[in-house]
């Protein structure tokens, strides 16, 4: 019985483990005896295993709300034609699997809500506050009892003042700021050499729970997270793989209330 000839589909789902025992088995042997073959599929197999590793702690985040088919579902009802293609485009690659989803990961973000707006207040007061040199802040850091207090008050959860004394940066104070969801709690960090950073934090009403993510708005550099209910946004000029240490210090101090 001749053997069908080997094609490039043949090669990719035996890279992919998509073929049945029979033409995996042909497959293979066609391998054997074309070693040039064989070394490219090898290296297409490394790379299969090299994205997955990489892609696999993005895979078991949840999908974001925005992109799950009943929001979709009800944006075409409001959405001209285009919109609902590119939608579309959405959903099939979140059936594809998980990782083909998050590389849609901000594509269609709502900018009036969740982490989209959290990072951009974050920017937004730190584009404001950051550069006065007469009053950056409400209340100074030999005062943080009443800003404890203020803040505990407008947002009726009671806020940790993050320490970052021992990376350098000593607390300023702080101020509250009027959100489009709410009063934010604005802290002001400074390293005695003119490099200031801000942290708002605030009640979140969508994306109550979300794992830490990089953002930037033009030369201002930041990551933004959410934990019960509560959305933290850390944001400054320097590079975002040297705030990103910063960042994971004041998570743990929140998530421990230290």
């Amino acid at each position: 019985m001749s053997v069908k000839p080997i094609t490039e589909d043949d090669l990719h789902g035996f890279v992919d483990g998509a073929l049945d025992e029979a033409r995996e088995a042909e497959v293979s042997v066609y391998l054997e005896t074309h070693p040039e073959i064989a070394a490219r599929i090898d290296g297409y197999g490394r790379q299969r295993l090299d994205l997955r590793a990489a892609l696999n702690s993005v895979a078991e985040e949840p999908v974001p709300s925005r992109l799950n088919l009943s929001h979709l579902l009800e944006v075409r009802k409001q959405s001209q034609p285009p919109f609902w293609r590119m939608a579309a485009a959405a959903v099939v690659l979140l059936a594809v699997g998980g990782s083909g989803g998050w590389m849609l990961h901000g594509m269609y973000r709502q900018p009036n809500e969740g982490m989209v707006m959290l990072a951009d207040e974050a920017a937004n007061s730190f584009a404001t506050y950051a550069s006065d040199r007469m009053r950056p802040v409400e209340l100074r850091a030999d005062n943080m009892a009443e800003l404890v207090d203020w803040a505990t008050e407008r947002m009726g959860r009671k806020p940790v003042l993050p320490d970052l004394s021992k990376s350098g940066y000593r607390l300023m104070g702080g101020r509250m700021i009027s959100t489009s969801h709410g009063a934010g709690l604005m802290l002001m960090y400074d390293d005695d050499r003119g490099t200031r950073l801000v942290m708002l934090t605030r009640p979140m009403l969508a994306d109550q729970n979300r794992p830490m993510a990089p953002h930037a708005q033009g030369n201002v550099q930041g990551w933004s997270w959410a934990s019960g209910g509560m959305g933290y946004s850390l944001v400054g000029t320097l590079p975002a793989d040297s705030l990103h240490p910063l960042a994971d210090d004041i998570r743990q101090q929140t998530e421990t209330g230290a």
